[in-house]
């Protein structure tokens, strides 16, 4: 598995005490963060079985919900669900992926 795969799977297991304590507050927001999470994985793994073209469009979809749970991080800290300790390492790890999806489609 490479290195992007592996680092969405550590986002998705930081993220799951933050879905529970979202959940409590908007469920809706707490579902797209899983939705967002979750199609990240998805896409690169299904990148990993296309070519050309096609494999960069999943990557670039892997990068935009990449950056929708980026967005959904700094939701919730903005609405006061979480506080800065709360979200670091997650915040941490979806620049992480940020970064290495966009790397995948330049």
């Amino acid at each position: 598995m490479f290195v992007a795969q592996t680092t969405t799977t550590e986002l998705i297991r930081s993220l799951r005490p933050v879905v529970t304590k979202v959940r409590g507050h908007s469920p809706a927001l707490a579902d797209q963060l899983t939705r967002a999470a979750t199609s990240v994985a998805l896409n690169l793994a299904e990148g990993t079985r296309r070519s050309g073209r096609d494999q960069r469009r999943v990557y670039r979809i892997a990068a935009a919900e990449a950056q929708e749970v980026r967005a959904a991080l700094e939701t919730i800290h903005a609405w006061g669900y979480l506080d800065d300790d709360a979200l670091a390492l997650p915040r941490h790890l979806a620049d992480r992926v940020g970064a290495l999806t966009y790397g995948l489609i330049r």
